[in-house]
């Protein structure tokens, strides 16, 4: 399971460094605006709002702009986005899986297939990436005061698979499945994750030199840097090198 913790690490490490600070609040604002038109403005009653704002949170966005975006999105003339994901193949065999919210589908799928032609990747076909990615929660929980072994023996008893703590952070994985339980047994014990969201997280790797990892890493950063792109997730092996640079 420690490949689970490894992403997640990975991701942390990413996002503290990322200069990128408001691609990660406009995402959120999808996120947000999407539940709403889904379930309506009230976190109380919509579960997929509840969870949006606590990322909001674990993102620092300030309460004014959270709110501002939840009374947006309820306002019937705002943009409707709609969930969208593309499979295909980087470069060098690797897996590449993207998820999108968009406002426009054609735009959305004529630039991801612009992107994998440009760098010498391929766009396959919906499901031809289930046999390598496995969906699962992914929790991300500070230390603070929680008593590490306490704090894990409740978790694996609300049915985690994996509880890790690392860097200050417990990674809580959990079957896609158990996803909204985990989520319940969180707030019930009043504590709220910096991120809470289903990964797809590889099954296996593929392992490439620098060189060749970059002209991957590449495409990748060209994914998330595209506005109507929510998550990338790939199958690429991080050597510790690589987890420093990033």
């Amino acid at each position: 399971m420690s490949g689970h913790n490894k992403w997640s690490t990975i991701k942390r490490k990413k996002g503290a460094l990322d200069a990128k600070r408001s691609k990660i609040f406009s995402k959120i604002i999808k996120d947000i605006t999407v539940a709403v038109k889904e379930s309506g403005s009230d976190p109380d009653s919509n579960p997929r709002l509840r969870l949006a704002v606590s990322n909001a949170k674990g993102a620092n966005m300030p309460k004014d702009n959270i709110q501002r975006a939840i009374n947006k999105a309820a306002d019937k003339d705002s943009a409707t986005f709609v969930e969208a994901s593309y499979e295909g193949y980087a470069n060098f065999g690797v897996a590449v899986f993207v998820e999108c919210l968009t406002d426009n589908i054609q735009r959305t799928v004529s630039n991801i297939r612009s992107y994998f032609n440009k760098y010498n990747g391929s766009l396959g076909t919906n499901g031809s990436l289930a046999f390598i990615f496995d969906r699962k929660g992914i929790f991300e929980v500070p230390q603070g005061n929680l008593i590490e072994d306490d704090f894990i023996m409740s978790i694996i008893d609300a049915g985690a698979e994996d509880v890790v703590l690392e860097d200050g952070f417990f990674t809580i994985t959990t079957a896609m499945e158990d996803f909204g339980v985990m989520m319940k047994k969180l707030e019930e014990m009043k504590i709220e994750p910096e991120s809470a969201e289903l990964q797809r997280i590889p099954k296996t790797t593929v392992n490439l030199d620098a060189e060749s990892a970059q002209k991957v890493l590449k495409l990748i950063d060209v994914f998330e840097d595209d506005d109507d792109v929510q998550n990338v997730f790939h199958n690429l092996e991080f050597s510790d090198d690589m987890i420093e640079e990033g």
